[in-house]
């Protein structure tokens, strides 16, 4: 499962069973911790899910800065709340960009585009990690 982590929103993305293809499938409006944890108990469930590829936003000179410590805090709140998954934090640099040029190209009205921009930015993060497994 791939997650994109905003401070309003989390998107959503999952691979097919052969860890071939990533596909969104749905951005977490965040209500709270304690929400936002039962809805992704929910989607590991219903997903089969074992492994997380969590966005780890670096700047552009690979420093750390706070949305990074709020990913690495995420990333250990998972490891508790899913024990027997993976979690990897995967350098999400300009991802955002790239999910925003596909919507842009698929000619999608700006409305549309915020409604499903962090789903698409989890795809391009579970994706880019996907592709590097296979190299």
């Amino acid at each position: 499962m791939g997650l994109d982590l905003g401070t309003r929103t989390i998107g959503v993305a999952v691979s097919d069973e052969m860890g071939l293809i990533a596909r969104g499938i749905e951005t977490i409006r965040r209500s709270g911790t304690k929400n936002d944890l039962a809805r992704l108990h929910e989607l590991v469930q219903k997903e089969e899910v074992g492994a997380f590829v969590l966005g780890y936003p670096k700047n552009m000179n690979g420093t750390i800065g706070e949305r990074g410590k709020a990913s690495e805090a995420f990333s250990k709140l998972l490891q508790t709340e899913f024990p027997d998954a993976k979690i990897t934090l995967w350098d999400e640099r300009l991802s955002t960009v790239a999910a925003e040029k596909v919507l842009i190209d698929a000619d999608l009205t700006r409305k549309k585009r915020k409604k499903v921009i962090d789903m698409m930015a989890a795809v391009v993060i579970l994706q880019n990690y996907l592709d590097s497994l296979r190299r």
